[in-house]
């Protein structure tokens, strides 16, 4: 038998048409599918990335949160270390203030077994009390104020100690 190359041409051509066609057809299926794994990998990977920047705007948000709660306890405990230290410094200066108007006077205890003698009575007696066995000798005022002085120079020191400690205080009950 043979076979006509007219007919033998156009069943190859219409082999050809299918095979071109079920291609394409494979081809558009293959890259609507790929494209849908695209697409869902993009919106799982940007629902991840919306997440983690939610997460971080949250915990900016509360470090925000706890820095300004931080800052308004130290500011009003500056507040109160500043008040306790201008209300040291006032009475130290009004004892000062009184130290040099002689309207305060120092005065220190002596020990009253010094003073008495071998005969356990005492050595003299004092117009200006009634309890006996006490015996006071004023301070010069230059060293009054030394003293006061000092002694305001502790006091700031403890209040400012005070002060720390809050703070730590504050740090361990966060």
């Amino acid at each position: 038998m043979k076979i006509d190359a007219v007919k033998c041409g156009g069943v190859l051509m219409i082999i050809l048409a299918l095979m071109a066609g079920s291609a394409w057809a494979a081809w558009t299926w293959q890259a609507n599918a790929y494209g849908r794994q695209l697409a869902d990998k993009d919106a799982a990977y940007q629902t991840e990335r919306t997440n983690l920047a939610n997460a971080n705007s949250a915990q900016i948000l509360s470090e925000q949160g706890k820095r300004v709660a931080l800052e308004q306890w130290l500011a009003a405990s500056d507040q109160a270390h500043y008040r306790a230290l201008t209300h040291a410094r006032t009475n130290q200066d009004r004892m000062r203030d009184r130290l040099a108007t002689t309207e305060l006077r120092l005065s220190v205890l002596f020990d009253s077994t010094a003073a008495i003698g071998s005969d356990r009575m005492q050595a003299a007696t004092s117009s200006r009390g009634v309890v006996h066995g006490i015996i006071r000798a004023q301070l010069d005022p230059a060293h009054a104020q030394r003293i006061v002085a000092i002694t305001g120079d502790g006091d700031q020191g403890l209040i400012a100690l005070q002060a720390c400690q809050e703070y730590i205080r504050f740090l361990k009950a966060k």
